[in-house]
């Protein structure tokens, strides 16, 4: 009993003082140790290097590609005007009488399209903060608004979506992006509907607010997102970035068509590496021990994505290419843009392979097991959701329930005839509930970019981009359980 408060202490004390602003580079091997201590369950400096580092390390080396890509990929998006473009054509096209719908789905574009949620957030909040003044709707439903666009359906459930979130499983399961690609749209279509019927009824009951008096003074067009420096000021509630004086967007924009042409190359090229190019090359190589004695099937969807992005980065960089002046510091940016993020997961990794080595986290385990019955996607789906609210993070929360209990599911599946791709669903939708508490990063920073605080907004924030997606993963879990994957 007493290594299980040891356990639920320190993971109380990971949310708050992340939720306080410490930095997850210190506080997760600092707690992770403070746990070996106050247990005496190990060596202590063992623990750190061989079981915290070790396991860090690992994850780094398998997922570095996708964040560096992706960093890259979404900076190049930014600097060339190509996301700004996208929001605008699809605002000017479905008019303000239509501006939730109008915010979701551009934000909904460029996520899927795998431009970085930060990105979309900062694109597109002038431009949903003009319209929603244009039609008089409450400021305080644009971090809702944005959270279903970028933080729900595209990050988690949509087949082939580049995010982060959909390639962790896919080592563990012997998976691939398009995993159950039938259940993962039902489920988005879920989300989707769901959190578009929450936002409209509340904007009809909340008419009589109108916008509010907010000193937001919005162009019409979206100017490009505050440098990195301000950014990182991006932690306190109520500070709106849109008030810091930013640089003029560039006047030689792209058009529509050059500006969605990479996005839709993401997906598209993801699902020929998937299915088609990766299945016809010879891999036999891959079972020496020089290339980790491993299968196809373990680095299939890794290697998908990151072929379908960087063929997509060389488009962009081609498409934009007197667009983007300072090439090497947008590269440059991008690159640096994706360390902070892969380091605090693997952070995060690192503390839940330490916390899986306690003796007292067997009865955890066992007791986690045990809450689905004899249904492996229920304890999955409430393990990854518990784990990313409490680390206040997606992929991190995903990725200790995977790093600790992955095998476990995977031989409980196998022996019920339960498919890997549903187990990979299963795993991606449930890390999109819990991880939006209101100490998760991305939490903080909408709302420090919309210039709100959590009073003002998290409320409607977290029924779209928590309360849906928890029934949706409610609807997939049946359904596969009746069904099975398809």
């Amino acid at each position: 009993m007493y290594g299980i408060l040891v356990i639920l202490v320190v993971l109380a004390a990971l949310i708050y003082l992340a939720f306080r602003g410490v930095s997850l580079l210190i506080l997760a091997p600092g707690l992770a140790t403070l746990a070996v201590i106050a247990t005496m369950d190990l060596p202590i400096l063992g623990s750190y290097t061989q079981i915290f580092m070790a396991s860090a390390g690992n994850f780094i080396i398998q997922f570095f590609p996708v964040f560096l890509l992706g960093a890259i990929f979404g900076k190049l998006m930014e600097d060339s005007g190509s996301a700004e473009v996208m929001a605008n054509a699809i605002i000017k096209r479905l008019g303000q009488e239509r501006a939730i719908l109008a915010v979701v789905l551009s934000c909904a574009v460029m996520t899927y399209g795998g431009v970085s949620l930060f990105v979309v957030a900062f694109a597109v909040y002038p431009i949903a903060a003009s319209l929603f003044r244009r039609a008089d709707i409450p400021k305080r439903l644009i971090p809702g608004t944005i959270a279903l666009g970028a933080f729900s359906f595209t990050m988690t459930a949509l087949p082939g979506t580049p995010a982060i979130q959909n390639a962790i499983p896919m080592p563990f399961f012997g998976t691939s992006p398009f995993a159950a690609p039938g259940l993962g749209l039902i489920t988005a279509a879920v989300m989707f509907v769901l959190g578009m019927w929450w936002l409209t009824r509340r904007a009809k009951a909340l008419a009589h607010e109108g916008y509010g008096d907010h000193p937001d003074a919005v162009a019409e067009a979206a100017p490009p997102a505050p440098d990195k420096h301000l950014r990182e000021r991006a932690g306190g509630e109520g500070f709106d970035l849109m008030e810091v004086p930013v640089e003029a967007a560039p006047d030689d924009l792209p058009s529509p068509v050059v500006a969605i042409l990479p996005l839709v190359l993401v997906v598209a090229l993801n699902l020929v590496f998937t299915f088609v190019i990766i299945p016809n090359l010879d891999t036999s190589f891959l079972a020496t021990p020089e290339f980790g004695a491993t299968t196809l099937e373990q680095v299939r969807g890794i290697w998908a994505v990151i072929a379908a992005l960087v063929i997509s980065i060389l488009v962009v960089i081609a498409l934009n290419w007197t667009r983007l002046g300072e090439l090497k510091r947008t590269v440059d940016d991008g690159a640096n843009a994706s360390l902070l993020p892969i380091f605090n997961t693997a952070s995060l990794v690192g503390f839940g392979a330490v916390i899986a080595s306690l003796s007292a986290f067997v009865l955890i385990r066992d007791g986690v097991l045990s809450l689905g019955g004899d249904n492996p996607l229920i304890s999955l789906a409430i393990a990854t959701n518990v784990l990313a609210g409490m680390t206040g993070s997606a992929s991190g929360g995903m990725s200790i329930a995977l790093s600790t209990l992955g095998d476990t599911y995977l031989q409980m599946a196998e022996a019920q005839g339960i498919s890997p791709d549903l187990l990979h669903r299963v795993a991606a939708v449930a890390t999109g509930g819990l991880d939006t508490l209101p100490h998760n990063g991305a939490v903080i920073t909408l709302l420090a970019i919309c210039g709100l605080t959590h009073r003002q907004a998290y409320f409607d924030l977290a029924m779209a981009a928590m309360v849906m997606p928890f029934i949706a993963l409610v609807v997939l879990i049946t359904l596969g359980t009746v069904f099975g994957s398809f």
